[in-house]
């Protein structure tokens, strides 16, 4: 008998190639926004350190530990080294409650041995919502460890915007769990192969906006961005920070953006699946299905870390009381929506019939677009007293 036909070895496998993977993704993600960065703004990007660049992310890597750990004066030392490595470690330890790649025969005799995940805990979600809420903690006592104004008042604005926007990510993601009643994760993907494989963005696509959009203000990923405005705050709540403390920032929120591209392609894209692709059905259990899956899935976080990336170079910044009104005014009403319609047709036995989930997200959408056209106001109430402006110049009289 291998040691790979028990889940124990074989999970501790996987938890080290995934690891590894991560580390490399997390290291290469910072290359890929440069490079994305200079295509969109018609440059070259880095392209010194190795053919085309390649070798930039092991120069950034060695720039970051050896250049001089700078610890300025009047700061809280213990907080001060914890909240890099808070911020590196919960980025790291998502992962292990993905379905990367379905149920696996590892010694080919037809029966399964196990199954590609590192720990199936049956909470998985509740524990990627934990390790979200706990991400806080690195920016917060960051801020308030840097013994500096500015990094404070960026703490309190990511305090604010995490608390914030997680309120409406949790109800999209219950929205998710009332239709396959389940918290795992390899279930939500099974659910997506049955009925003539539907995936979950087709049922309730406002709830797949909600979680995108969320994950976005989770990440402090521009438009969010505002707990490191330049133009604002300097540098943020990691203004005082240098050399690999700094470093181990970045690589925490690109670690972030990897997880959180998981959870949303394994609960709306159907995980490690494709329609009709032989090989990914949840029957095909050797180990080159494993392997097809894996890759899958990875594509498909691909995709979404460069919708990160394009979105950055793209929209600009909110202001904060726009960053607010977002969030209570508009995707936590329509949130709240979606769970009560979901509850109505879980309890009819309608949950998942796309007739009445589609249908229902599209007559939600028209509400709100009509509520949106018939009570929409400006932000604030300054604007609410300015002329209002031509749009075209009238043409002279003759």
């Amino acid at each position: 008998m291998s040691l790979l036909e028990d889940q124990f070895w074989f999970s501790a496998a996987l938890a080290l190639v995934i690891f590894g993977a991560m580390m490399t993704a997390v290291a290469y993600c910072i290359y890929f926004e440069r490079k994305i960065s200079a295509w969109m703004q018609d440059r070259k990007g880095p392209n010194r350190v190795g053919p085309l660049g390649l070798l930039q992310p092991l120069a950034d890597g060695g720039k970051f530990l050896l250049k001089e750990d700078i610890i300025p004066a009047n700061v809280d030392k213990p907080l001060f080294v914890l909240a890099p490595a808070i911020a590196f470690g919960l980025g790291m330890i998502g992962f292990v409650v993905l379905p990367w790649g379905g149920r696996v025969d590892v010694d080919g005799d037809g029966a399964v041995d196990v199954i590609a995940q590192v720990a199936d805990p049956g909470i998985g979600l509740l524990y990627l919502l934990g390790i979200g809420g706990l991400a806080v903690y690195a920016v917060v006592l960051g801020g308030w460890a840097n013994n500096n104004k500015y990094a404070f008042f960026a703490a309190m604005r990511s305090t604010a915007q995490m608390l914030s926007y997680e309120i409406p990510m949790g109800l999209a993601i219950l929205v998710i769990v009332l239709m396959t009643g389940s918290l795992r994760l390899e279930a939500i993907v099974l659910s997506q192969l049955g009925g003539g494989n539907v995936w979950n963005i087709v049922h309730h696509p406002l709830a797949f906006l909600i979680l995108l959009t969320t994950l976005f203000a989770e990440t402090n990923r521009t438009p969010f961005d505002l707990a490191e405005a330049e133009q604002e705050l300097i540098g943020g709540y990691h203004t005082e920070y240098s050399a690999l403390k700094f470093g181990l920032f970045f690589l925490g929120e690109y670690a972030h953006m990897i997880t959180g591209s998981g959870l949303i392609v394994v609960m709306f894209l159907g995980g490690w699946h494709l329609p009709w692709v032989p090989g990914l059905r949840p029957e095909d259990v050797s180990i080159g299905a494993m392997v097809l899956k894996m890759s899958v899935l990875g594509l498909k976080i691909a995709a979404f870390l460069f919708l990160f990336m394009w979105v950055r170079w793209t929209l600009p910044r909110f202001r904060f009381d726009q960053l607010m009104r977002l969030s209570w005014k508009g995707m936590l009403p329509v949130a709240l929506a979606l769970v009560c319609y979901t509850t109505w047709l879980v309890y009819v036995g309608r949950a998942t019939d796309i007739r009445w989930t589609l249908g229902g997200n599209a007559v939600l959408m028209a509400v709100v677009l009509v509520i949106s056209g018939v009570l929409g106001s400006p932000i604030t109430g300054r604007q609410a007293h300015m002329p209002a402006v031509r749009m075209f110049a009238s043409r002279p009289a003759r």
